[in-house]
């Protein structure tokens, strides 16, 4: 067995935590003796213990533990948070060996755990599939080292390439029933997606005609900040986004405008600059990542601005010849997976 099997296994339990460890990282681990695995855990919820802890107390024979080596996917914490340090556990528990998969980028860390768990004499070695750890803490990494969320765009385009039918065809047809261009195995794995983000962002004009609840009614989970863009107030109480049952922040003028004077005497902040004052304001809330649901103009903004780190592209076997036409993306889908008939592309920001 290979450092790099032990580390795999830790990612694997690491991901059990997706959406409910916020805003602390996913992180796994797992305590080995003799080739053989004694203990795992991973970080479940913020406040509750650590990986490193939930490992340590699943072993059943303590005394096997300063022969051990102990595996964990992210730099294990030194400093006192809402629980007290991990390095402190595994230097009490005297674990001689200590496997970490990346540093982490958080300032209160950011190597000093590593120090210190040299200090006290254990074995320490890091960057056992860093890309792989990095990647699993994609959205931590982001918010830490870019100070804004991770951004994700989503959008469903017919196989011609369009968002939505011709609005006044529609109208004219007197056809007001919601067009679904995929499936709803598509549309739940949307919701199971809304629980794993700590945000969902849409524009005015998706809410006044689809009036969303932007929750994950069709998954079991948490759901996510709902962002709304009202430049001009036109949304009102009667929006099932203004219906309270959802932590709900609407960027509109009227209510940053003083906010905004007062720091740069500009008159509007919906200018050029409005999509890095709206991510400096989702970064000071704390939330480190949100997926864009629409529309076509905020989905663009976001596009052209290249505030975006992934997008995930619906494609249906259906064909509108007509209508909104889909956002177009410079980049080459990394994967590309079918769901019954919808194909799913997911593109990466490299940039």
């Amino acid at each position: 067995m290979t450092h790099e099997h032990f580390m795999q296994r830790a990612i694997q339990l690491a991901k059990n935590g997706l959406g409910t460890t916020y805003p602390n990282p996913l992180v796994g681990s797992v305590i080995v003796h003799n080739g053989k695995i004694i203990g795992e855990g991973w970080h479940k919820k913020a406040g509750e213990p650590h990986a490193e802890v939930n490992a340590v107390n699943s072993v059943k024979d303590k005394s096997l533990l300063n022969e051990a080596t102990i595996y964990v996917t992210l730099e294990p914490c030194s400093h006192f948070g809402k629980t007290p340090p991990c390095c402190d556990l595994i230097i009490a528990n005297e674990i001689p060996n200590v496997i970490v998969g990346t540093i982490d980028p958080f300032a209160k860390v950011a190597g000093t755990g590593i120090q210190k768990l040299k200090d006290s004499g254990k074995n320490v070695m890091v960057g056992i599939l860093e890309k792989e750890c990095q990647e699993l803490n994609k959205r931590f990494f982001t918010f830490h080292q870019k100070k804004r969320p991770y951004i994700i765009l989503k959008w469903a385009e017919s196989e011609d390439g369009f968002l939505a039918p011709d609005k006044i065809l529609r109208q004219a047809q007197n056809d007001n029933r919601p067009y679904w261009i995929t499936n709803i195995y598509s549309r739940q794995l949307v919701h199971k997606w809304r629980t794993e983000e700590q945000g969902i962002l849409v524009g005015t004009q998706t809410v006044l005609d689809d009036n969303p609840s932007l929750d994950a009614r069709d998954f079991f989970g948490t759901n996510p900040t709902r962002i709304i863009i009202d430049k001009s107030n036109k949304i009102d109480e009667s929006f099932n986004v203004k219906n309270g049952k959802i932590n709900t922040l609407i960027f509109s003028e009227s209510i940053f405008l003083t906010e905004i004077q007062k720091y740069s005497h500009k008159k509007s902040i919906f200018d050029t600059h409005f999509l890095f004052f709206l991510l400096n304001e989702l970064y000071h809330e704390n939330i480190q990542s949100v997926i864009i649901e629409g529309g076509k103009k905020t989905l663009e903004s976001f596009l052209e601005k290249n505030l975006w780190d992934e997008a995930r592209v619906f494609v249906g076997k259906n064909k509108l010849y007509n209508g909104l036409k889909a956002p177009k993306i410079k980049a080459i889908h990394c994967e590309h997976q079918f769901i019954m008939n919808d194909e799913l592309k997911t593109y990466r920001n490299y940039d």
